[in-house]
Order: C-alpha cells, then structure tokens, then sequence
C-alpha cells in the first residue's frame, strides 16, 4: 500500500498559472544570458584555442579524492542540448516588462528582517508539516499548476521528468539524476502558506544580509529595499566575515532554499546535489562570479557542480514529452536510494 499523503489545506489565495508564468518570463532571460555567455567563450576560443575560459569546467586536481571518485562524471559538458536550436526561445523583450515588475518587488521586498521571519515561520513548532513522498510532491505540484491552467504546453511533471532524463542520457551519477527530478519542488511552498507572493518563490536568488551586488540582474531595483541604507547591511560583507563560506550565507527566500531547508536532513544527496538544488538560481555567483569574498576552501567545486547541472535545468523543456508510466519505476526506486524515510515532512 502507497504511503498517505497528509497536509494542511492548502492557500487558494495564490494562482499556479500566475506563478509559472512568471518563473517562465524569468527562465526566458536567463536562457538569453546562458546563450550570450556561450557565444563569448565560442569567440573567445576561436581566438586562443589553447586558453581555458571562466564558463568551461575547471580541470580536476591530480590528486582526486575518493569522495570526488564516488561522485561519478558529473561536471562533464552537457550532450543533450548539443543539437538544440536556441534561437527557438524567445527574446528578451517579451519578458522584459513582466520581469521588471517582478523583480521591483522581489528586490524591494527581500529583506534581513523578512527572512528572518520566513525561516522562523518554517521551523517553528506551531507549523503543521505537510507530510507525502517525493512522488506524491510532484504530483501534488502538477496538479497545483497545471489544472489551474489548461493550456499550459508542458506540464510540471513533464518538465521534472524532462531535466532527470537529460542527466540520464548523458551517463551523469544517480543522484544528480535525482536533482534534476526534484529541483522545482520547492515551489509548493506558495502553497502551503510559505511565502507572501510569487516574488518569495521564484526569480534570481542572492545573499541578504551585505551589499547587493551589481552583477544581480536589474541591480537599480534594490534602490527602495532598506536593508539598500542600512549602516551594516549595506556594506560589501555586512553581517559577514570574508571566506565565511558559500553555504553560510543567508541566500533570499525562495523554492531553491525552502526545498535545500528540506532534504537537506531527510536524504543522502551529497553535498554537491544539495548545491545544484540550493544555488541553481544563484546567477550573480556561478555565473557572473560576484561574491567571491564569501568563498572558502572547497565553494569552487560548488560552483562546478552548480554550473555542470544548470543546462539540465534552462534547456530541458524543450524536449520531447516523457512517457511519466514507463519511466516512473525508475525513478521511484532512484528516490528510495537516496531518501530513507518514504514519507518526507515539508
């Protein structure tokens, strides 16, 4: 018999559609940005064949550990989106005034104080937990978003499914397959009462509590955010120490870190996939190479995983549908490797 599903009644107050639209809108132009990065280290490989570039995987040390042997070819260049015709998304401009907007109020609103409030709302106690395996998190999530919106073209289990299989064909490890199956359940959280807005949920994520880089996307609209004038938080490291770490800072709110703050403590994805799930919307640093004053020993192999797994993540919607009843066996058994307990608590 299949484990229960039990959870609160979950918020009606918020639109799925709304919210995949905007995620969307915010995919759209990171996939512009991807493709833009991908034609400088293509020209600036025709110029110096011979010079490794900051957007291609760094070399792996001689000395190899076992843990990074275990790991299996993670990092290794992506093949499924080698034919793909990019061009095929669209352009910037028929996002741009959606993700304006958006991203006024994400910035404006992703305060020190709020994400104090929002984890001390997550662990509290008081919290009923909602309480389902990861297979019933995606079905939940499907028909969260997808029957709100009967002409979505591809559905929230499709493009899960979607991300897992392009790991699966490139011959990457088990559990990075794994990420890329469960990488947007996070956004279950607009549901049960977790977030304020779609502003709290999706979009870019970057670190709260020190200057606000100029190498996040539309940076100008953190001008009405007050942590913007306050007397520490404003300042490049702010309520940080330089080399604190990576995964010591507190990144804003959103279904990135609700879903890490999740498994996190239930499973055995290595630190790596936690990585992938935590900073995959971390553009100002895997990308853009802000933050570096956080790092510490060990945050660059971070990045690499980061960076190896975000193709898997902007590319594959535009894949062929995946047949959910054939290849669900697999997968059911992939979750049971890597979660002990059936029943994960949300």
């Amino acid at each position: 018999m299949a484990p229960s599903a039990t959870y609160p009644i979950i918020s009606t107050r918020h639109s799925g559609a709304d919210l995949e639209a905007i995620s969307d809108a915010v995919d759209e132009i990171n996939v512009l940005k991807y493709k833009a990065a991908q034609q400088v280290t293509e020209l600036l490989d025709a110029d110096s064949p011979s010079t490794p570039h900051s957007f291609e995987s760094e070399p792996e040390s001689s000395t190899t550990t076992t843990h990074e042997q275990d790991l299996g070819d993670f990092d290794t260049p992506s093949h499924f989106d080698s034919t793909k015709d990019h061009s095929r998304f669209r352009q910037y401009t028929t996002a741009e005034s959606r993700v304006l907007n958006f991203y006024t109020e994400q910035h404006t609103n992703q305060t020190v104080s709020h994400n104090l409030a929002a984890r001390a709302h997550f662990a509290s106690p008081n919290r009923q937990r909602p309480e389902m395996t990861i297979w019933q998190a995606i079905e939940c999530l499907n028909s969260l978003i997808d029957e709100s919106d009967p002409d979505t073209e591809l559905s929230q289990i499709q493009h899960l499914l979607q991300s897992a299989e392009a790991i699966r064909r490139d011959g990457k490890p088990r559990w990075m397959q794994l990420v890329g199956l469960i990488h947007d359940l996070g956004k279950l959280m607009l549901f049960f009462a977790l977030a304020s807005g779609q502003w709290d949920v999706v979009g870019d994520s970057f670190p709260v509590g020190c200057r606000f880089s100029e190498k996040c996307i539309l940076p100008e609209s953190f001008g009405a955010n007050p942590d913007s004038e306050h007397p520490v938080y404003s300042t490049e490291h702010g309520m940080y120490a330089p080399g604190c770490g990576i995964e010591n800072l507190m990144m804003s709110w959103g279904h990135d870190e609700y879903l890490y703050q999740v498994v996190k403590d239930q499973s055995t994805i290595p630190r790596e996939g936690l990585a992938m799930i935590r900073f995959h919307s971390f553009y100002p640093w895997h990308r853009e190479e802000a933050y570096g004053w956080a790092m510490k020993e060990g945050d660059e192999e971070l990045r690499r995983a980061v960076r190896a797994f975000n193709p898997y993540d902007l590319y594959s919607k535009s894949d062929e549908p995946v047949d959910v009843e054939a290849v669900k066996p697999y997968y059911m058994e992939l979750i049971d490797e890597f979660f002990p307990n059936k029943v994960i608590k949300w």
